[in-house]
């Protein structure tokens, strides 16, 4: 059966290709470049003071932060306003009421502008650790997206990903998580946000088949609805809090929600629980 549908759907992109690339370039000249923000990126937390001696190997979570600007933090003024920056006390102050571990090992490889290819040769480069790592974060797919990465290479190289990530890193879990929604951002105006939206939208659903194919892989769809509400407390909100100055990479704000999504989800997979 003709889908007519998919048809009159690239019809439309084939008639409009020449603002989609009037648009571009402008976003690519206008658009305000935000640095990664300062600060540290990697750290060793003690999440149990009292306790006397050196914690063993076995006592010691290991999390990689690993990915593209937004893993990196772009949109924030320092990494203590970024992801790693909320994520870690988040983490930290959890595990030590709830877990075994004593200490918490993290680490932060993200760069600006990096695809799936990017990320997967940095992994290759980056020397194997002496400890497994309990969970790796990886935020991919919206530098695939601006480049028009084809569908067959998207999949074999979070492939590869996962591969490399299971064998060189010895991964317990791993997180991939969701595309944001590329078509609300401020900084792409239409119609060339909804052809970035959709092709953004096909990349997350194979991302999601991926994972689902693959034991100790995990894909985590981002709540937006939710960090939204819980922002506006039910209040008609300006979706632009949500996006940094450059109307393309996450707030501070945006940022906060996000890594309380992404501890709840951590500590899931690791079966960290309030002790009776």
């Amino acid at each position: 059966m003709v889908d007519t549908h998919k048809i009159a759907s690239v019809a439309k992109d084939v008639l409009l290709a020449p603002v989609y690339f009037h648009q571009g370039r402008r976003i690519k000249r206008d658009t305000v470049r935000l640095p990664e923000p300062d600060g540290e990126r990697c750290g060793l937390v003690s999440l149990h003071p009292a306790t006397d001696g050196p914690a063993s190997d076995k006592s010691t979570l290991k999390l990689m932060i690993v990915g593209d600007s937004a893993a990196a933090g772009v949109g924030s003024q320092t990494q203590q306003e970024a992801l790693v920056g909320k994520l870690i006390p988040i983490l930290t102050q959890q595990l030590s009421a709830y877990s075994s571990f004593n200490m918490l090992d993290w680490s932060l490889q993200a760069t600006t502008g990096h695809t799936s290819f990017d990320i997967l040769r940095r992994l290759y480069v980056l020397p194997a650790p002496t400890q497994p790592v309990d969970v790796m974060l990886l935020s991919v797919g919206v530098n695939d997206t601006t480049s028009n990465v084809a569908i067959d290479k998207w999949k074999q190289q979070i492939e590869d990903i996962i591969a490399i990530a299971q064998r060189k890193f010895g991964v317990r879990e791993l997180i991939f998580l969701s595309l944001p929604p590329m078509a609300d951002m401020p900084a792409i105006p239409a119609p060339l946000n909804n052809f970035v939206g959709a092709k953004a939208l096909l990349l997350d659903q194979i991302l999601q088949q991926v994972c689902a194919t693959h034991a100790g892989v995990n894909y985590m769809a981002t709540d937006f609805a939710r960090m939204i509400k819980e922002h506006s407390n039910g209040s008609p909100i300006d979706i632009a809090v949500m996006f940094a100055s450059d109307g393309f990479h996450p707030s501070s704000l945006m940022y906060g929600y996000w890594a309380q999504q992404v501890s709840e989800r951590m500590l899931a997979l690791l079966d960290i629980s309030k002790a009776e």
